[in-house]
C-alpha cells in the first residue's frame, strides 16, 4: 500500500508449539472429553498418560493439606470450581420458576464460596479479591501429580476459557464445563474416574517478540501524532478472531483508506499492532516507554479491541476538556455511523484491559472505541469458539470508516487535544477505597518476568 512499516522488538518470550490434545474418560465408562491443554502447557512427551482423578481436598489447615499432598502421586487433580449447571442463566430466566431460579442462585453462591474457602484453608488465599490457581498447580506438580484439570466457564453454551498453564513438567488441561463437571462429580462420589491424556507440546526456547508499526509521516506538524491501535496477539484456543483479529483488520483497513484519500496528513499517523497484550499490555507499554516523544506529541489515539460489533461506546477517559474536541469530530461524521454511539464524559482513565491504558496513564489522549456486544464475553472472549465465522463484516466496515474519519479529523484539527485530568474520583466499587489516576506500569520484557 506504500505505507512505511517496521517491526520493533520489545523483548523476548518463550516460543511454544501446540500440537494435539486428546482426553478420554476410560473408567467407570468410556467417553471422549472436550478439552485442550492450556497455552504454554508441557506435553506428555509423546505418550498417553493414564491416571485416576482426585479433587482438591477440603482440609482445615495448610498442615493438613501437606499431609494429603503425597496422595496426588500419579493422579490428575481437579482444582477448579465445578458449576452445578452449564445451562446459561438466560435460560433459567426464560423457562425457570422463580423458586427454582432462587434456589439455583443461592446454592451456587454457597457452593462457590465453600470452594474458595477450601482453597484458602489449604494455604492458597485470594489476593485483593483475586485468586490465581498458578501456585496451586505448581505445588501439585511438585508433589508428583500426573496433570492438572481446570475449567473456566464464561456462562454460554459449550464454551470454556483458554488461558495459560503455570506448570513446567506436567500438562494442564482445560475441560469444557459439562465434562469437567462429570469428572469432578465422579471423583467426589468415589466412582474412581480414570483419564487417558495425550498432549503434544514443545518448548522452543526464548525468542524475540515484536510490535508491528505502520506510519504515514505528517506534512505540516510531523512531531504530533494521531495513532490507530489494536493488539495482534490472541489466545490460541480458537483463532483469535474477535480478540483481536477484528480490531486488527479495522486498523489495517482504516490505514488503507487514509493512504488512498489522505496521503499527506497534517500530523503523523501511526498504527500500532501490539504483541503481548494478553500477558498484560506488554507490547504497547513497551512502545510507550520506548517512545516518550510520541507519547508527548500524541494528539489522539483510537484503540479497538472488544469484538466484532459496531462501535457504540466512547469515553473521554477522564480528560475533562478533551470532550469538546471529540464531540466536534463526531459531529462531522455522518449520523448513520454515529447515531448509535454513546459518548460519556468525563469517564475514567483505563487502568488496564486494553492497550489505550498504556498511553492514557501518561495523561495522553488515548481513547477506546467500545463495541456492541454480540455476546462477546460469554461466547468468544478468550474461548475456543473465537473463530472466523463469528465476524460481522458490516459492523467492521462501519468501524473502519469511523476510525479513518476520526483520524482524519484529529489530524486536521487546528488545536491540540488538551490533557487536563479529572481530580475527583469515585470509590472502588469492590473495596470502597479511594481511587486515583492510574500509574503507568513498566513493561515485562522477558518470559522470566511473567509471574
Amino acid at each position: 500500500w506504500g505505507i512505511s512499516a517496521r517491526k520493533e522488538q520489545y523483548g523476548t518470550w518463550m516460543r511454544w508449539r501446540r500440537g494435539r490434545t486428546h482426553v478420554d474418560l476410560v473408567e467407570p465408562r468410556v467417553r471422549t472429553l472436550e478439552g485442550m491443554m492450556l497455552a504454554w502447557s508441557p506435553g506428555t512427551d509423546g505418550k498417553t498418560v493414564k491416571g485416576s482423578v482426585t479433587v482438591f481436598p477440603d482440609v482445615a489447615s495448610p498442615s493438613q493439606f501437606e499431609v494429603w499432598l503425597p496422595s496426588v502421586q500419579g493422579k490428575f487433580v481437579a482444582i477448579s470450581f465445578a458449576e452445578p449447571t452449564c445451562r446459561p442463566d438466560g435460560h433459567w430466566d426464560e423457562f425457570g420458576t422463580p423458586a427454582s431460579i432462587e434456589q439455583l442462585q443461592a446454592s451456587r453462591d454457597q457452593a462457590r464460596a465453600a470452594w474458595n474457602e477450601r482453597l484458602s484453608q489449604a494455604g492458597f488465599p485470594s489476593e485483593g479479591g483475586r485468586r490465581s490457581l498458578g501456585p496451586v498447580a505448581q505445588r501439585l506438580e511438585q508433589a508428583g501429580a500426573a496433570g492438572i484439570l481446570t475449567s473456566t466457564w464464561p456462562g454460554g453454551w459449550g464454551v470454556h476459557r483458554v488461558f495459560d498453564a503455570r506448570t513446567e513438567q506436567v500438562p494442564t488441561v482445560g475441560l469444557g464445563c459439562e465434562d469437567y463437571g462429570l469428572v469432578f462429580r465422579l471423583a467426589e462420589r468415589n466412582q474412581n474416574p480414570v483419564l487417558e491424556v495425550m498432549a503434544d507440546a514443545e518448548f522452543l526456547g526464548e525468542g524475540p517478540v515484536f510490535n508491528a508499526i505502520g506510519e504515514i509521516r505528517g506534512s505540516e506538524i510531523p512531531d504530533e501524532y494521531v495513532m490507530l491501535s489494536a493488539h495482534f496477539d490472541s489466545w490460541d484456543g480458537g483463532s483469535g478472531t474477535t480478540d483481536n483479529g477484528t480490531g486488527t483488520i479495522v486498523m489495517l483497513e482504516a490505514m488503507r483508506i487514509l493512504k488512498t484519500v489522505y496521503p499527506n496528513p497534517k500530523r503523523t499517523i501511526v498504527v500500532g499492532h501490539w504483541g503481548g497484550e494478553e500477558q498484560g499490555l506488554i507490547g504497547s507499554r513497551a512502545f510507550a516507554a520506548d517512545h516518550p516523544e510520541i507519547v508527548e506529541g500524541l494528539h489522539a489515539l483510537f484503540n479497538q479491541d472488544n469484538g466484532t460489533g459496531r462501535v457504540v461506546n466512547i469515553s473521554s477517559q477522564g480528560l475533562t476538556t478533551a470532550s469538546g474536541h471529540f464531540a466536534r469530530w463526531l459531529s462531522l461524521v455522518p449520523s448513520d455511523i454515529t447515531g448509535h454511539i454513546k459518548f460519556s464524559f468525563p469517564g475514567m482513565a483505563s487502568s488496564g484491559g486494553t492497550d489505550n491504558a498504556s498511553f492514557i496513564c501518561y495523561g495522553a489522549p488515548a481513547f477506546s472505541l467500545g463495541a456492541l456486544s454480540w455476546l462477546y464475553s460469554p461466547y468468544t472472549w478468550h474461548t475456543q469458539r473465537d473463530t472466523f465465522d463469528k465476524i460481522v463484516f458490516d459492523d467492521l466496515k462501519n468501524n473502519a470508516t469511523l476510525t479513518a474519519m476520526l483520524v482524519y479529523l484529529a489530524s486536521e484539527d487546528t488545536k491540540r487535544t488538551p490533557r487536563e485530568r479529572r481530580t475527583v474520583f469515585p470509590a472502588n466499587r469492590f473495596t470502597g477505597q479511594p481511587t486515583s489516576w492510574p500509574e503507568c506500569q513498566p513493561p515485562r520484557r522477558s518470559w522470566g518476568d511473567r509471574r
